[in-house]
């Protein structure tokens, strides 16, 4: 049984407001002295078991009973007379949900939990029902903890306490909130050839036997494992007054290697309950779904973040058929809280000459490549050396940098935050991923076209994804992004490390010549190495809408089937995108039509309320003073009747390829059309049509972004880069933990589904759809390949830096794990 014991939340230290206050002192927190008196006690006293009092992982409750009624009915109220302003007719009602909220039972939730690096404690399924029912407000959540990290008593509390939450929700025909559960399946390739990146699986039902008896993981990272569970057995006797808390992790990390790995090509029902489930590509986790035959949803996300996806990676190979699901794989999450995956920009990481030799671009005005600051890096510690040796080593510290397909701030890992300036970003996009991969971003993917394949209607292959938000936390809170407070309640930033993880993380980036740059791991996507500057890109939570015919579990499912959703940067911005039909009929957002007429549309958006500080007063009917605290902070999602303007309608066209090879750049318009808005507190409604439609031909897409007035959001600005004249970089500025909100200025969006206009297929002349196909052109959309490009499937641990004067080596690997892993992703 794995334990964990519960602390008090821990407040974000600073003002709400400010990008670096000043750190009030901590009159409670015991002096280094005590601490090491007390937790030697501790240590003798039977290993702290006196002195940290804990309780079981799977005791906490849910407290939550159901919503007054009068609660969901005014906020339905709410959003049904906004669109009525509007003009809408249509019956439906949008809800708002959280479709990817992971918990302590997650490998990085429960390592994010733990006080050395300035975690709260755990937060197990229980609490995320609570939050999203009185904190967050919402109307449905799944659960998706990460499969590899799941143990079958996890898996079994996990539905359990699902059916727990659905239990209190009132009347299954109109509940307060609906909970789905399922897993995470987190791959993450060593190599751009071998990435395919994570995905969000939720099933329908909740009842056991409509729900696998087992989650299915991807290959786990036993190296990282057995590394952390040995450096956690270090920390204990480092800092024995949480002796407890590290033995809890030791104990799951020991129970997650000792579970066996179910025999391959064993079909599902017939592998024993216990066993660890793996698929190792989309391919097979399909044939396993399918062995199941639930109904499941499946939504890649993350696909634009840099920290696991290695740099030149492309999302062509998502479409070959064998590893494509299209059944399942409706819907594709465009922001979490780990930004925003949308835009597709035209720079490289580097290039690739025509010998398969990587080349370190120049910076432009839009990127600075991390391959070219690397150089420049170099060229500042140049100091004494010859003119000739200077420049050699600045290329040398460039090619290097461009081997490490994440990590190429290894080739100086002594080097400060700032010196890396904002290298590996966009610059202009909206909320950006951390070290942005563009042909991994969303605008790519649905440009992409396979003419060598059909789908099941006999259309072109492509990706017809609709388009969601979610939050992608790891402390049980669904749909953080309701409200600009707490920093480290709503994003994945955690408090403020211990000084003993600040100081060894200076001492494990010791350079025994800085004046040498140094070759990273190859293939590193793990721990080691994490850059720091990620808190600037951890962001409150994107949030789901559907527009549903109801409440129900059903009518929501079917909402997502027909993909009319819509997500958005967390506000709840309401809007509406529909085809009009020439007989005055609607097709909503998420549809697919074939026409040869010019296509006509309308938006309606409003705003999302203004927030009112605190909570509602029934939320305080609803839950403990105590709990609401710890959950919510105090902070719930307060609406006023007044809501934030809308600034803008932006419309993006993309008009997917006719043919492998075909240039992506041209088929993305960003923004093909952009409406201002009046100043109309009621919102904005845009007509707009499309004459190019007929004579073009093609395929093409339509989606919607609605922009509100800018308001403070925390990390609005992230880094806060500055340039000179010339519009080079010279500084950033780091919101590091501990140093507040950091609010900056930022226009929150929603973005709509497409819409899917093809161009009506001719009968009889045997022509295709969208224009003939390019001769000689047949292969497959796999990405270019690249000699010389391809690395070994295992990455090998970067060695540790020479024993500490006062620490042995063992106590250096435990602080240099754990602080690597501060901000970084664990599978």
């Amino acid at each position: 049984m794995i334990r964990v014991h519960l602390q008090k939340p821990v407040r974000g230290a600073g003002p709400h407001t400010g990008r670096s206050p000043s750190r009030p002192p901590d009159a409670h927190r015991p002096t280094p002295g005590v601490l090491a008196e007390a937790g030697f006690l501790c240590a003798v006293a039977l290993l702290a078991a006196a002195c940290n009092p804990d309780r079981e992982f799977f005791e906490a409750r849910i407290e939550g009973r159901e919503r007054p009624r009068h609660a969901v009915a005014a906020r339905a109220s709410a959003r049904r007379d906004a669109g009525r302003a509007l003009g809408t007719t249509s019956e439906k009602t949008i809800l708002f949900g959280d479709l990817h909220v992971h918990t302590s039972y997650s490998f990085d939730g429960y390592l994010f939990a733990l006080p050395l690096i300035g975690g709260e404690g755990a937060h197990p399924p229980n609490d995320a029902c609570d939050f999203a029912r009185y904190c967050a407000d919402l109307d449905f959540f799944a659960l998706t903890d990460h499969a590899e990290s799941l143990l079958p008593e996890t898996w079994a509390s996990s539905r359990e306490s699902i059916r727990r939450c659905n239990g209190v929700a009132g009347d299954p025909s109109d509940p307060d909130v609906v909970a789905f559960l399922g897993f995470e399946w987190s791959q993450a390739g060593a190599t751009p050839e071998e990435h395919f990146g994570h995905r969000c699986v939720f099933f329908r039902e909740t009842d056991d036997d409509r729900l696998p008896t087992r989650p299915i993981a991807s290959p786990p990272n036993v190296a990282g494992t057995a590394m952390l569970r040995d450096s956690l057995g270090t920390l204990r006797w480092i800092t024995p007054w949480h002796w407890q808390q590290y033995g809890d992790y030791m104990d799951f990390s020991r129970r997650l290697l000792e579970q066996p790995r179910c025999a391959p090509d064993v079909a599902v029902r017939n592998l024993p309950d216990d066993c660890t489930d793996v698929a190792e590509t989309p391919a097979v986790l399909r044939e396993k779904l399918d062995d199941w035959g639930f109904d499941a949803v499946v939504i890649p996300h993350g696909t634009a973040w840099g920290t696991y996806t290695p740099a030149t990676a492309t999302i062509d190979k998502h479409l070959d058929p064998s590893q494509f699901d299209p059944e399942r794989q409706l819907l594709v999450e465009v922001m979490s809280g780990h930004g925003n995956a949308e835009e597709y920009r035209s720079w490289r990481e580097w290039i690739v000459d025509e010998r398969g030799e990587r080349i370190c671009p120049e910076p432009t005005a839009d990127y600075l490549p991390c391959c070219w600051q690397a150089g420049e890096i170099m060229r500042s510690r140049c100091s004494d050396l010859p003119e000739d040796e200077c420049e050699r080593r600045v290329r040398e510290a460039r090619r290097l940098a461009t081997r490490a397909y994440t990590r190429p701030q290894q080739v100086f890992p002594d080097a400060p935050l700032e010196a890396w300036l904002d290298c590996g970003q966009c610059r202009d996009c909206f909320k950006p991923a951390f070290a942005y991969r563009p042909r991994e971003s969303i605008q790519y993917a649905m440009a992409l076209s396979h003419p060598d394949a059909t789908d099941a209607q006999g259309r072109p292959l492509r990706f017809r994804y609709g388009f969601v938000a979610s939050s992608d936390g790891h402390t049980a809170r669904p749909g953080t992004g309701y409200k600009a407070v707490e920093r480290s309640m709503m994003t994945d930033v955690v408090g403020e490390p211990s000084a003993l993880v600040t100081q060894f993380q200076k001492y494990a980036a010791r350079m025994d010549d800085p004046q040498r740059p140094r070759a990273p791991e190859t293939g590193a996507i793990s721990l080691s190495g994490n850059d720091l500057r990620i808190s600037d890109f951890l962001y409150p939570g994107g949030i789901a809408a559907v527009h549903s015919t109801g409440r129900s579990r059903e009518e929501i499912w079917a909402a997502m089937q027909r993909r009319e959703v819509y997500g958005t940067s967390g506000p709840r911005i309401l809007l509406w995108f529909d085809l009009l039909d020439d007989d005055g009929s609607r097709r909503p957002m998420g549809s697919h039509v074939e026409r040869r007429g010019t296509p006509r549309f309308e938006v309606r958006a409003a705003g999302a309320p203004v927030q009112k500080p605190g909570c509602p007063s029934w939320v305080h009917d609803g839950l403990s003073a105590e709990r609401l605290a710890r959950l919510c902070r105090n902070e719930c999602n307060h609406p006023d009747d007044a809501r934030h303007p809308i600034t803008a309608i932006e419309v993006v066209r993309i008009r997917p390829q006719l043919y492998d090879g075909e240039e992506i750049e041209p088929r993305i318009e960003d923004p093909w059309q952009r409406f201002p808005c009046p100043p109309d507190p009621a919102g904005c409604r845009v007509t707009f049509d499309d004459p190019d439609f007929a004579g073009a031909r093609r395929d093409t897409l339509y989606y919607v972004r609605a922009v509100q007035a800018e308001t403070p959001e925390i990390n609005g600005q992230p880094l806060h880069t500055e340039f000179d004249e010339r519009g080079r970089a010279v500084s950033i500025d780091v919101c590091e933990p501990g140093s507040g909100d950091c609010l900056a200025p930022s226009q929150e969006r929603a973005w709509s589904s497409p819409i899917f206009v093809d161009w009506a297929r001719a009968t009889g002349d045997g022509s295709r759809p969208g224009g003939p196909s390019r001769p000689g052109d047949r292969s497959r959309p796999s990405g270019p390949s690249r000699p010389g490009d391809r690395r070994s499937r295992t990455a090998q641990p970067q060695k540790t830096q020479a024993l500490a004067a006062a620490l042995g080596r063992a106590e250096v690997r435990a602080i240099q794990s754990v602080s690597h892993a501060h901000f970084g992703s664990i599978v």
